[in-house]
């Protein structure tokens, strides 16, 4: 490689403000969930002054971090820090409702400690509840950092811009990508290797709404693919294995995908 190489990338370096690695972000978030699900640890065992020092400490990392990202520069960091830790309660009530839609749905979820401790879709879903609300208080970056730090956990996808209701149900989950203007209502039920997508990804269309909305009480199984901004799947509809589906169906549909089968006995 020349001098020029060397010298082009010196110079992006300089460009480039120190921000805090990835992981030091998604350590926020992990030691947020550990003590909000004690579960998580081999031998919780915080007295309850620990446990209110460490919500001020996590408040203060959580300031130093978004001062450090360059968060919000036209708002304040302090106040976004408090009202993050005002609505925390709310956030666990919907981590709660997320836990109990697993427990009802899944026949092999045995525990709530089995689910919290052992289950992709509650870690993911926790996490997104976390960046979701951090993108709703202006924050950029941060959520996304999150979100893919589940991503890469769990194998699914979930942007922090799409808008979840309570009572989500991720089973196993692994390939599952939900996009950043999804709506998702309530008491909704998604398998692996979902795509709640967008049916364009051209530029311009960055600030409408291109993925799809699901009403309450939906099933969506394995391998479907739900795409569009217009595209409306009624509450309580069922949406089979393997669906490609790009219109909108009316409440309480069932969608299949039929194909050709054939099996020959050499017998």
């Amino acid at each position: 490689m020349n001098e020029e190489f060397y010298k082009a990338l010196f110079s992006r370096q300089q460009a480039i403000d120190p921000v805090p690695a990835n992981n030091e972000i998604s350590a926020w978030a992990t030691r947020l969930l550990n003590v909000l699900f004690p579960e998580r640890l081999s031998s919780p065992d915080y007295s309850l002054n620990e446990i209110r020092r460490f919500f001020a400490d996590s408040e203060k990392n959580l300031l130093r971090l978004l001062e450090a990202t360059k968060a919000c520069e036209d708002c304040s960091n302090e106040d976004i820090c408090k009202n993050f830790y005002l609505e925390l309660p709310e956030l666990y009530r919907k981590m709660r409702t997320d836990i109990t839609a697993t427990l009802n749905g899944d026949p092999a979820a045995k525990s709530e400690f089995e689910i919290i401790r052992s289950y992709p879709g509650f870690l993911a879903t926790a996490i997104y509840r976390i960046a979701h609300y951090l993108l709703t208080l202006g924050i950029p970056l941060v959520p996304r950092i999150l979100t893919e730090f589940a991503h890469g956990e769990t194998g699914i996808d979930i942007h922090p811009g799409a808008q979840i209701g309570e009572y989500l149900f991720i089973d196993h989950g692994t390939g599952i990508v939900i996009g950043e203007t999804t709506i998702i209502g309530n008491y909704v039920k998604l398998y692996q290797g979902v795509t709640l997508g967008a049916l364009s990804v051209e530029k311009y269309m960055a600030n409408t709404k291109r993925h799809p909305t699901i009403d309450d009480h939906v099933i969506i199984y394995s391998g479907a693919t739900i795409l569009g901004g217009d595209t409306h799947i009624g509450e309580r509809s069922i949406i089979g294995g393997n669906v490609w589906l790009t219109k909108s169906i009316p409440p309480g549909s069932t969608v299949y995908h039929q194909s050709a089968m054939k099996v020959i006995s050499k017998q």
